[in-house]
């Protein structure tokens, strides 16, 4: 009886192991075993087991170090600038006003939006010859000539930036505006009889209270954000001259433009593996079982 009680819940979970296994397992299994094998789709007949040499031609790469500084930059600065932009956003609708039904539709529209169409948008408000951005900054005097935005090797990774932040700060609004709801009104009620400011009680209060929601926040953004490639590869493609690839777009070019999948598998590998580090040292710095009193 106390098998069976066992086994019993893994048989109605039966349908959704299978489609792990489909989905997810066999997908990885085959990306490892390709890392290590020649697999170009130019030459199909070839597929022969070469070892580490995808690695060694990544590592050998001489763009490598500029993809792995653009993309802790964009990292960096997105998820910092979403945090800090959806937290305002949230502390501004935190208290109820006239109309913020209404807007709370409007401002979070942006995270509705497919990383293909807010690409597409952001291309054209900063296209050189007809985008409105070079038309602003004209009439304002900012700049004496159009630029080219995203044909400039210092400008195009931050056009990339400025796109996948706007569309981002509406996630952190509301997951942290569902925290900033759950915090008892009691705390704030107590610490204003003790004389407590409100900046102190947002030091002390709120960010100590949503701590495991900012954490869990940060930690599936920063996934998200260093694995997308959509925008860069629509606005950029990359360019000019791989300056405005992150690892993650380079290895969708390696796959679908150089049709290399075995040294896009390999690339794929390190960045899982950079990715469990990543994760593994996040929770540990942060302490998050701590924050959720484990």
């Amino acid at each position: 009886m106390i098998k069976k009680k066992k086994i019993e819940p893994h048989i109605f979970m039966a349908p959704s192991y299978l489609l792990l296994l489909l989905f997810i397992a066999y997908p990885l299994f085959n990306t490892i075993r390709m890392a290590f094998m020649q697999y170009r789709l130019t030459r199909p007949a070839d597929r022969d087991f070469i070892g580490l040499e995808n690695f060694r031609a990544v590592f050998d790469d001489p763009n490598l170090a500029m993809i792995l500084s653009n993309s802790a930059l964009f990292v960096g600065v997105v998820v910092g600038l979403q945090f800090l932009l959806g937290l305002t956003l949230a502390m501004a609708l935190r208290r109820p006003f006239k109309g913020r039904t209404i807007y709370q539709g409007i401002v979070f529209v942006p995270w509705a939006l497919s990383n293909f169409i807010v690409g597409l948008m952001f291309q054209w408000l900063f296209n050189a010859e007809f985008g409105p951005i070079n038309d602003i900054l004209l009439r304002i005097g900012f700049i004496t000539e159009r630029m080219s935005f995203l044909g400039s090797p210092v400008l195009s990774i931050w056009t990339v930036i400025i796109a996948l932040t706007w569309q981002g700060i509406p996630f952190f609004g509301i997951m942290l505006l569902a925290a900033l709801q759950s915090v008892p009104t009691d705390y704030y009620e107590a610490a204003s009889i003790d004389g407590c400011s409100r900046i102190k009680g947002f030091f002390y209060i709120t960010l100590p209270t949503i701590k495991p929601i900012v954490i869990v926040t940060l930690l599936l953004r920063t996934i998200w954000v260093f694995n997308n490639a959509e925008i860069i590869f629509v606005m950029t493609r990359g360019g000019p001259a791989n300056t405005s690839h992150t690892l993650a777009s380079y290895m969708f070019v390696r796959a679908f433009t150089a049709l290399d999948f075995g040294q896009a598998s390999a690339i794929g590998v390190m960045f899982m593996l950079a990715l469990l580090i990543f994760v593994a040292l996040f929770l540990g710095l942060t302490r998050y079982h701590d924050a959720k009193g484990e």
